[in-house]
């Protein structure tokens, strides 16, 4: 018999677990920061920025990744003179990474960056530049990152705290905004970073209750990418939970395009962002009677690249199995040598196990075609797929 399966989109937007805080809002390069927009994910290029090509074709890379504004360093004078290229060809908003040499700030306004990151504590006598930086920079439009790290923290406020206390940061970067508002310029973010989660969550939270600047999350130095992916998750839950971060970049010693994969999934996982291909499977247990481990890895390789948001649960047992490949979009419960299919809540069909996967990914493609059309005509209603 056939079962109409309703795949309108839902009501009201998924929960969250706090509102957004209340921030400025900035304009870095056409992408909205602050709260009245999304949490947008960035990364930075391992490249020599000189290397036009190379920074181009990574940039390129993490665009596909879903990397929505992109850092690049400029240690050296070959990088600055590559700076227009690269923002001018770059497909999403570049902001040029200065440290040390604050006439690269300036070169990196006139170069067109979408933005520029700052660290006052390694740029000699910045305090002096403000006013000049500031004036620049508001004449072109650009705003500025104040990135303070616990590694280079100004010594003036290691020798008051005598450490990276959260304190230390907070002051650093407030102390450096209010420089900058005393020449009337305020299109600025913070960011206040650790290698600890635990101390960095704590800055932010002091810094989230002392101005309304938009943040820029991150663990610094995170750590290899097992390791820092943790790290990173727990400290950007908390901060998130709570409402507080308005951009993040997970710091990997990965492949940049690995940290935007993580990031992306955190968001998701805080309903921030928009699900999409989403692997539901247990961890197994002695009342597994399938390999559950080979049935899970084999659906998401044969769903690899599926951008819609669907949940697709992978089942081992007759405990837990129908009541979660009921709740899904797509799944089964997996049994006996055989797996129930569900779509949508409703058993569909019942296959020998040997076509579990075979037939998961058919009916994902089925519903992945439909939802994909239900968004090319979401005036027209909700649309109905027929499975048989």
């Amino acid at each position: 018999m056939a079962i109409p399966v309703s795949l309108g989109m839902p009501a009201a937007p998924p929960p969250v677990l706090a509102p957004r805080r209340k921030t400025r809002q900035l304009d870095v390069g056409g992408v909205g920061v602050g709260s009245d927009f999304p949490v947008s994910v960035q990364s930075m290029t391992t490249t020599k920025t000189a290397d036009i090509n190379a920074t181009l074709q990574q940039i390129a890379e993490l665009t596909a990744s879903g990397c929505q504004i992109v850092r690049v360093a400029v240690p050296d004078t070959d990088d600055v003179e590559a700076l227009p290229i690269i923002a001018k060809k770059s497909q999403i908003p570049v902001i040029a990474d200065i440290h040390f040499q604050p006439r690269y700030v300036f070169a990196a306004i006139d170069a067109g960056c979408a933005a520029v990151r700052v660290n006052p504590g390694n740029i000699k006598k910045f305090d002096d530049k403000v006013g000049e930086i500031a004036r620049a920079a508001k004449y072109a439009g650009t705003p500025i990152r104040i990135g303070v790290n616990a590694g280079s923290l100004d010594k003036r406020l290691l020798e008051k705290y005598g450490k990276a206390t959260p304190e230390a940061l907070v002051e650093s970067a407030l102390w450096e905004a209010s420089l900058f508002e005393e020449h009337g310029f305020q299109d600025i973010k913070i960011s206040v970073k650790h290698n600890d989660p635990v101390v960095m969550v704590r800055a932010y939270e002091l810094l989230a209750q002392q101005c309304d600047y938009p943040l820029h999350l991150g663990v610094t130095e995170a750590g290899p990418a097992f390791q820092g992916t943790i790290k990173s998750a727990v400290a950007f839950g908390a901060l998130l939970s709570q409402g507080i971060g308005d951009t993040i970049r997970v710091s990997l010693s990965a492949p940049p395009a690995e940290e935007i994969k993580v990031g992306n999934q955190i968001l998701e996982s805080l309903n921030l962002r928009q699900r999409g291909l989403e692997i539901v499977s247990c961890p197994s247990c002695g009342r597994a009677q399938v390999d559950v481990y080979k049935l899970a890895n084999d659906v998401t390789e044969g769903l690899e690249g599926m951008e819609v948001p669907l949940r697709v649960a992978v089942m081992g047992c007759v405990v837990n199995g129908p009541g979660e490949a009921r709740e899904a979009d797509l799944g089964v419960a997996s049994g006996n040598g055989k797996g129930q299919i569900f779509v949508k809540g409703e058993v569909v069909k019942t296959v020998p196990e040997e076509l579990i996967v075979a037939t998961l990914i058919e009916e994902a493609n089925r519903l992945a075609a439909a939802m994909s059309a239900a968004e090319l005509a979401a005036a027209g209603g909700s649309p109905v797929v027929t499975v048989s």
